[in-house]
């Protein structure tokens, strides 16, 4: 497993980059789901008990195109200060809506323990991995904790800074690393993966996960985007193309099939691992979510170990109260499949 520096490690009275999963989901402007935000109190409370000024960095959806408040963090912020303050003292807290102001960060962290920065997406440098986007704020601080694992896939200049900084990693992060390790650790078999969802890329991992699966069952959108689920895996051995179970979807094209609920839910019962990713139909839509639930509950009800990730896998468990029959709900989809297949991420490599 990977030996990842603690932030129990974190001198005390430092001041630190905190980098968040604050991609939340939003129906309006009403936060639908903080469970990002939760996962991270305990890193946020364990830095303030070491008198720690932490400076939160994260970021909001893809902003092209949008009008910067739609993205903006501050709801975010405002969320997580009432968590963090709910029954506690009053935390001095600002926000800050430019991050490469020098009049604005320095004036930040002068009067408050906690600077939320604006989303970092704003600035081009974030998705090109430019890290000179945090050129101010490192003159604030001495070290980084990173507990955005949905994001440690990326190649951000966020998500890379730990090249540049002393590095620590929060305790919702180093859980998921923990959780991911077991599962290639144990090989409790057969072993299954489901994928769904809309992202195409998900399908980039076939021919490696197929080294590593019994079954693989998509659904979701990813039937209608490929042809043949593995352009790479003729050349594989016609047992491992028969592991590959692709849903023939309803007519309309939104959820699965009953066909394809009696066929997943027959392999899932027989299981001992499950993996699942991304939900089976248009979820957003309510009469396109029984795919998604009917395997929910064929999950829940396996007598395997079962870890899920995406944010309408994760909804459909809330939804339907099987929460507390899953060992272990990860915090983002591409980054479990990554390690799943390569044991390593650009947030530590």
């Amino acid at each position: 497993m990977k030996q990842l520096r603690s932030v129990e490690m974190v001198p005390e009275n430092v001041n630190v980059i905190l980098r968040m999963d604050t991609d939340l989901p939003f129906e309006g402007e009403t936060i639908l789901d903080d469970s990002r935000l939760k996962k991270t109190i305990p890193t946020i409370r364990y830095l303030l008990e070491k008198n720690c000024k932490i400076i939160i960095l994260g970021h909001r959806g893809r902003p092209e195109g949008k009008v910067a408040s739609e993205l903006s963090l501050k709801p975010v912020y405002v969320a997580l200060m009432e968590l963090l303050q709910d029954g506690q003292q009053l935390i001095d807290s600002v926000f800050v809506d430019d991050i490469k102001d020098e009049n604005k960060i320095g004036l930040a962290v002068k009067n408050n323990q906690i600077i939320f920065g604006e989303n970092l997406r704003f600035w081009s440098e974030e998705d090109a991995g430019d890290t000179s986007l945090f050129g101010v704020i490192k003159r604030y601080t001495q070290a980084l904790v990173n507990d955005a694992f949905a994001v440690a896939h990326r190649k951000n200049a966020s998500i890379i800074l730990h090249r540049e900084m002393e590095t620590y990693y929060g305790f919702s992060f180093a859980e998921e690393v923990e959780k991911i390790s077991q599962i290639l650790e144990k090989e409790e078999r057969p072993m299954i993966i489901i994928l769904g969802g809309a992202k195409e890329d998900k399908l980039k991992y076939i021919d490696d996960l197929l080294k590593i699966a019994d079954h693989i069952l998509i659904g979701g959108k990813l039937p209608k985007l490929v042809q043949n689920p593995s352009p790479a895996s003729r050349d594989l051995p016609l047992t491992m193309e028969a592991k590959i179970v692709v849903a023939k979807l309803r007519e309309d094209g939104l959820d699965l099939s009953e066909e394809d609920i009696v066929k997943f839910s027959e392999i899932i019962s027989s299981s001992k691992t499950i993996i699942w990713s991304g939900a089976m139909g248009f979820y957003e839509q309510e009469n396109s979510r029984i795919g998604t639930q009917k395997i929910a509950q064929a999950v829940a009800d396996s007598l395997g170990q079962k870890i899920i990730a995406g944010g309408d896998t994760s909804a459909s468990i809330k939804d339907l109260g099987l929460k507390n029959k899953i060992d272990f709900i990860c915090s983002g989809g591409g980054v479990m499949l990554e390690m799943l297949v390569k044991g390593d991420l650009p947030a530590w490599s």
